[in-house]
């Protein structure tokens, strides 16, 4: 697309803060080409050497992308603007959110009373209460917990942790597809991401080797209910990834198990595999409410140092009053019942999608029934075509573009609040689009 945004400066850091603010204020939107070097160059009057560095700080920043002869376009999610989605438009059934449903989530009650200190808590950051439940939790899935710290949350913690071990321009694997917030959040540090395929049971090995031998500096990645796909690690995938990695020793790994306590059974993790740079992070926010910015973290002594050092220079500690409203809702048998009551759910509801889709002829990524999670991961040749169309039918989907970065064209469905009979009417509905997609394209 053209754009008609008119782009000024005389200077590299001119020309690049004229960009950042046409993409702020929203004249500049995701996928608009910016002009050639030469011709920019000539419109202002200087040099295109001049505007190539403004394009390529641009770049190291995540506000643009190259496309080859497609020429350099605004970014999919420029670091200046999250790729925030649509809003959900009025009488439609919301299958967008990847949120839990609010009825297994239990009504948060923050401490009654928390008393005064002197002073700040950046010498006691954490309550000893808290970092032996949480201990406890890693420890009950075999994951190394000698040592564990917290965050807000889990991007919060993994933009600490990539940015005390990475330097801009360095690359970072990703899960491709993978889970939006984080594809925002790499280029938006400087950084560069590498994708890696997924199948039904997590990174392949061979994209996770190929990405290895150019030199990435961390992984990140999901050992179950993978966003968006639901896929998660066996056994055997597991121990193959951890060879890899184990070539690399100096690559910092990073497990994001958002999804602890509603993906099923204990599965197999890299945290528990001995590599040398690890952290697994884990957050309660799809098991006690998306309103607790707390995460629980554990991993080689080393990266929670940097981690805690980072910490204690910025937001110095996690609030007390959250961490005694996560220590009471831990202790809580009648919390453990509704976590567990939500887990039972959200597996049968998914489960009636994947088979309804089934019966319907659409088959589904990320493991069909050996999957978990929230979510199920729809290939679709048309994505826009596939939204538009259940839109029409009452349905609002998610467009899979926003979770990935070269593979294949999908939709998301979020299965959270999605009954067994509410499944069966989209699977038929969803195979009525596509036919009719596939009628209009052909194949």
């Amino acid at each position: 697309m053209a754009i008609h945004y008119s782009i000024q400066g005389a200077t590299a850091k001119g020309i690049a803060a004229s960009v950042e603010r046409g993409v702020t204020e929203g004249e500049l939107a995701p996928g608009d080409a910016l002009p050639p070097v030469r011709r920019l160059a000539d419109e202002l009057g200087i040099s295109p050497g001049t505007v190539a560095t403004a394009y390529k700080e641009l770049r190291r920043r995540g506000l643009v992308v190259t496309r080859g002869r497609g020429g350099t376009v605004v970014a999919e999610a420029p670091s200046v603007a999250s790729r925030r989605p649509p809003r959900v438009p009025p009488g439609l059934v919301d299958l967008a959110s990847g949120l839990p449903d609010p009825a297994f989530l239990p009504v948060l009650r923050p401490p009654a009373e928390v008393r005064p200190v002197y002073g700040s808590h950046r010498a006691a950051p954490r309550l000893a209460a808290l970092e032996e439940l949480t201990r406890a939790w890693f420890a009950r899935d075999g994951v190394p917990a000698e040592r564990v710290t917290f965050a807000h949350g889990a991007l919060d913690c993994v933009a600490r942790l990539l940015s005390v071990e990475l330097r801009p321009g360095d690359a970072v694997a990703v899960e491709d597809p993978g889970f939006h917030h984080l594809l925002d959040l790499v280029p938006a540090l400087g950084l560069r991401m590498v994708p890696v395929a997924v199948d039904g049971e997590g990174m392949t090995p061979e994209a996770l080797g190929g990405a290895l031998r150019t030199g990435v500096r961390a992984v990140v990645c999901s050992p179950r209910a993978q966003s968006p796909t639901g896929a998660s690690f066996t056994p055997g995938r597991r121990d193959e990834l951890a060879a890899l990695l184990r070539g690399f020793p100096e690559v910092l790994v990073v497990e994001d198990d958002y999804n602890v306590e509603l993906a099923g059974p204990v599965v197999p993790t890299l945290a528990a595999a001995g590599l040398e740079r690890w952290a697994q992070v884990r957050t309660v926010s799809k098991r006690l409410g998306v309103d607790l910015r707390w995460a629980g973290v554990t991993g080689d002594p080393v990266t929670l140092a940097r981690h805690d050092g980072r910490m204690l220079m910025t937001s110095g500690w996690v609030s007390h009053v959250l961490q005694e409203t996560v220590v009471g809702l831990f202790s809580d048998p009648a919390v453990a019942d509704l976590v567990a009551a939500g887990e039972a759910a959200y597996a049968e509801r998914r489960f009636a999608l994947v088979d309804a889709l089934g019966a319907c002829g659409v088959g589904v990524s990320g493991g069909g029934r050996s999957a978990s999670g929230l979510n199920v991961w729809v290939p679709v040749r048309d994505e826009s075509a596939m939204v538009n169309g259940l839109r029409t039918r009452g349905w609002w989907v998610a467009a899979g573009a926003r979770f990935r970065i070269a593979s294949p064209t999908a939709v998301r469905i979020t299965t959270a609040t999605l009954d067994v009979v509410g499944a069966g009417r989209l699977a038929s509905d969803f195979a009525d689009v596509l036919g009719e997609a596939q009628a209009t394209y052909g194949g």
